[in-house]
């Protein structure tokens, strides 16, 4: 994992790296000369009042902290600037990955999870890869470079100051594994607690109008007590150190105390050379300290690493093959050939469908709900490949087909309406970013829009927010059907298209909809079998099976499936004008 990361993440940050390393370098030196300065201070100026010395090792003095602060400053911003390069790198990664993740990696994955990973799991690397890389060079270096000085004032007493240190060696590896599962299992926790507010934010209509805030109190509050237990233990035991580093530190500076106490009084060595070996050990120790927490900070950096990597490493299924060419469109007719396909395995969607659409023709999908019907629109531009059997477009299996073509020669319009916090212009130019302000207005038009987006208050300009949530329901739709009318795409899939229509607006929209699909292949699901009835064919779906196919005439003449679906929308049509 840490070769990856240095390998992935590290090498293109070489440069910034030596320069940061160069001023590490200075902050060490410029700490350790500093405790050198202690002796003559103590030794030449108290001691002998030596007069003459004093402008300049104050001189000196301010030299020293003044390279030590540029030097400082230098290495932090550098060091960030590190951090925040790889954060960038790994968010771009990510997003690239998720982006080309398959539908059904998105129907397993709460989106509050994956939100978690991208910002929270990605900070807390950056954090620990910027620590880490910083007390490797700064702490380490600085220690060393006091530690030096002490060995080179008196190797016996530095012998002595140090004994206890390896000591730590085996706690911390020790705390450094603990650390590693409780961040893994607190991050988990943080991303099901991101779950659970998307829901209940994106589904707050439903939660006050079914008067269920104090339930989702509850659970909020259940999800953060959680999370504020396993922050609370990661705390606990990362803090499991200082006691650890505080008693040893403590057994230290006593050893020194008496011995070189003893070699003080005895004249074997000067005050100021103990002071300058007592200020070296002081200040060794706060470095010491931050690198025996290194490898906590590490740990966690790790359980982050551990999820991205599992996000970055996960190939799409629906993808290229190697051999991929182009779709060729000619008529754009589309064929299934012994279709079956499940979304879950044991579960079956559709089962051995066999269906031609001729290119250039309209087809309605009708059924009961569950019948297979988006089944079918779904696996037309491959967001999901079948279990067996071929769907063919123009003859050419789509699986041997490259995807953005594919793609590019298909207009979706669902019942499930998918707008971004933009522009009502760039809504309606998603898919055709190269529209002319005219070609957007023109489907505008088309959809029936004009009226209510001149209204706005900025027009095209106006910034519709969240999942157009400025916007009523049937603005939504036309929006949508506006951007498949500017795709003017050969092959067309309207799924409840309609839906949220009033019957003014729909006759208005189903105009534009009838001339978009002249000279198209269409597919049409239709909850309102009025809409369809001048289809080229119907087909009747029934558990993922074609039970029924044939003009609404004939099949109406038949007196099967179809037949009894239009008798009871009609009926429940007449009922309801009645009561009206």
């Amino acid at each position: 994992m840490i070769a990856r990361l240095l390998r992935g993440y590290l090498h293109d940050q070489i440069g910034r790296l030596a320069v940061g390393f160069v001023c590490m370098g200075l902050v060490a030196v410029t700490t350790a000369a500093f405790t050198q300065l202690i002796k003559p201070i103590v030794d030449e100026i108290f001691l002998h009042q030596d007069s003459d010395l004093l402008l300049p090792i104050a001189g000196f003095t301010l030299a020293v902290f003044a390279i030590k602060g540029l030097a400082s400053y230098g290495e932090a911003v550098l060091m960030n600037k590190v951090g925040l390069s790889i954060v960038a790198a790994l968010q771009k990664q990510l997003y690239g990955r998720l982006v080309g993740a398959d539908l059904a990696f998105y129907n397993e994955t709460a989106p509050g999870s994956l939100i978690s990973r991208f910002i929270n799991d990605v900070t807390l690397l950056r954090t620990a890869v910027t620590q880490s890389v910083t007390g490797v060079g700064k702490d380490l270096l600085t220690a060393a470079a006091l530690v030096a000085v002490m060995f080179y004032e008196d190797w016996l007493l530095a012998s002595i100051a140090f004994f206890a240190f390896p000591l730590a060696i085996f706690p911390i590896v020790r705390i450094g594994r603990r650390m590693r599962k409780v961040s893994r299992r607190s991050q988990t926790e943080v991303g099901r607690l991101s779950s659970l507010l998307d829901e209940t934010f994106q589904g707050i209509r439903h939660v006050k109008a079914y008067g269920m805030e104090r339930y989702e109190e509850a659970r909020a509050g259940a999800a953060i007590d959680e999370v504020y237990r396993l922050n609370l233990k990661a705390e606990q035991t990362r803090n499991l150190l200082h006691p650890i580093m505080e008693m040893l530190g403590g057994l230290a500076i006593v050893a020194v105390l008496l011995y070189g106490g003893y070699t003080v009084i005895d004249g074997d060595r000067t005050p100021g050379s103990f002071f300058a070996f007592i200020f070296a050990l002081l200040l060794a120790y706060e470095p010491v300290k931050r690198l025996a927490r290194l490898n906590s900070k590490l740990q966690e950096g790790l359980a982050a690493a551990e999820r991205i990597f599992d996000i970055l490493d996960r190939q799409p299924e629906i993808r290229d093959r190697n051999e991929a060419k182009p779709l060729r469109l000619d008529q754009g007719a589309i064929a299934f050939r012994d279709v079956s396909f499940g979304y879950h395995p044991g579960q079956s969607a559709l089962t051995d469908l066999s269906l031609e659409i001729p290119g250039g023709s309209r087809v309605a999908l009708v059924g009961s709900s569950g019948a297979g019907k988006s089944t079918i629109l779904n696996l037309i531009p491959r967001f999901y490949d079948p279990d067996s059997g071929q769907v063919l477009i123009d003859g050419q299996n789509i699986r041997d087909v490259q995807l953005a073509s594919l793609r590019k020669n298909i207009a979706l319009v669902s019942q499930e309406i998918v707008l971004f916090d933009d522009t009502v212009g760039m809504n309606i130019a998603y898919g055709s970013p190269d529209a002319t302000p005219e070609q957007i207005t023109a489907a505008a038009a088309a959809a029936g829009a004009t009226d209510f987006i001149e209204a706005l208050p900025d027009g095209y300009d106006t910034l519709i927010g969240p999942r157009g949530a400025k916007l009523s329901g049937g603005q939504r739709q036309r929006i949508a059907i506006a951007r498949a009318l500017l795709k003017n795409a050969p092959i067309l899939l309207l799924d409840e298209a309609t839906s949220a229509l009033d019957s003014e607006t729909e006759r208005a929209v189903q105009e534009a909809l009838e001339s978009l699909m002249k000279g198209r292949t269409t597919l049409v699901i239709a909850h309102r079998l009025s809409t369809v009835i001048g289809a080229d064919q119907i087909v009747v779906l029934d558990a993922g099976r074609v039970v029924e196919r044939g003009h609404h005439e004939a099949l109406l003449a038949k007196g099967g499936s179809y037949a009894q679906l239009y008798r009871a929308q009609f009926a429940e049509a007449s009922g309801n004008s009645d009561r009206s």
